[in-house]
């Protein structure tokens, strides 16, 4: 099977969330990194590259450059996808110029800065007719695909209520916001766009309980804002959520509760039973009843599904790295199908996220923050 060729734009050195996708990608052994655009600044960018064992002329000074350069190589030798792990504001333009040469494109979330622009990608990209995906990790743990499959069988009955959480507390101080790299972006709108908290982890809750339940929220009531003296973006909120069968839900998102690293759990209750998942504890999923004791189910043991995202006999724990991973070994085989003339199985691996949970992604922080400007309770999801 021959490695699918990745190049990279952004993640240079500094940068936290680069090397996590180069893990991802290396770990299954089915994608080559053979170029990229590190950084806007070109010695940087060039550094970082020659660090990563790339040939000197594939490290780009800038991302247009490299669509170019790259679409000018063979074909046995050009990028087939590039990754975009960049600060929101260039998720679109990298994308655009990536679609207008004719490469598939895997971004980091969210899709981009504002809900017009990703109306503006949705339509490059289908013009394009090249793949999109969109790295909302969490869904590619094991367990949450177990949860998903749960709730379609129907082993819930109907969802009433669903109460999803993300808190983290690396942003309770101001100290190191203008000096921390990761803090400075986030908490720039020019850069994050409206939303910090909400746009960072708020987004990766919502798409985890739509992705689960398998219904979409139809309003929202929101109260976010800076709990930090000094900011202008969220750092901190909570979303009250209808759905669109009724059911009622709650997303807490915060960045300054002290403490917390990575708490994203999700709990789903139906006519009959409910779900718990923890994003801390990856390899477990509650399944709660009235009438009988709380099943516990275990990745890679009896009574789980085999959804061929696993590597190791049961025990052994796979974790974030793992769940990314599974994104971009889907992705791979997506674009090698492509390449084939042939497309991918849906009822085969993982619910890869796409297009519509781009869009849909925009439509939540677009919400949130006019629901908690606005006042008034209840607003329907932005189209």
């Amino acid at each position: 099977m021959r490695k699918v060729r990745m190049g990279m734009v952004g993640g240079g050195e500094g940068a936290f969330i680069g090397a996590i996708h180069r893990i991802a990608a290396a770990m299954d052994g089915e994608i080559e990194l053979v170029c990229g655009c590190f950084s806007a600044e070109s010695e940087r960018s060039l550094r970082s590259g020659l660090a990563l064992n790339l040939r000197p002329e594939r490290v780009y000074s800038d991302y247009v450059s490299m669509m170019v350069s790259e679409a000018a190589l063979a074909a046995d030798k050009r990028m087939e996808f590039v990754a975009i792990v960049t600060p929101n504001h260039l998720h679109l333009p990298v994308a655009k110029a990536a679609f207008s040469h004719g490469f598939h494109v895997l971004s980091d979330k969210p899709a981009t800065i504002d809900l017009n622009e990703v109306n503006e990608l949705i339509h490059s990209a289908e013009t394009s007719g090249q793949l999109y995906g969109l790295t909302h990790t969490y869904l590619g743990y094991p367990m949450v695909q177990e949860a998903r499959h749960r709730v379609a069988n129907g082993e819930l009955g109907e969802v009433r209520k669903i109460i999803v959480e993300y808190s983290q507390g690396w942003l309770a101080s101001s100290e190191g916001d203008v000096d921390n790299k990761q803090a400075a972006w986030r908490l720039d709108p020019q850069q994050a766009g409206a939303s910090c908290c909400m746009g960072d982890i708020g987004i990766h809750a919502f798409n985890l309980a739509e992705t689960i339940s398998g219904l979409q929220v139809a309003q929202m009531c929101a109260d976010i804002g800076p709990l930090v003296p000094g900011r202008e973006l969220d750092d901190d909120g909570t979303v009250m959520l209808r759905f669109e069968n009724g059911a009622r839900g709650v997303l807490i998102a915060s960045q300054i509760s002290v403490g917390e690293e990575n708490n994203l759990s999700i709990r789903v209750y139906g006519e009959h039973a409910g779900l718990v998942w923890r994003q801390e504890e990856p390899n477990t999923l509650l399944m709660k009843y009235n009438d009988r004791p709380t099943q516990i189910v275990r990745t890679a043991w009896s009574g789980a599904t085999d959804w061929g995202l696993v590597r190791t006999p049961a025990g052994h724990p796979e974790g974030y790295l793992e769940a990314f991973a599974n994104l971009y070994r889907q992705f791979a085989q997506g674009v090698r199908a492509r390449a084939e003339g042939s497309e991918l199985d849906p009822n085969v691996g993982l619910s890869m996220p796409g297009l519509e949970d781009a869009r849909r992604g925009m439509a939540f922080i677009d919400t949130v923050v006019k629901a908690s400007a606005g006042g008034g309770k209840w607003h329907s999801l932005a189209s």
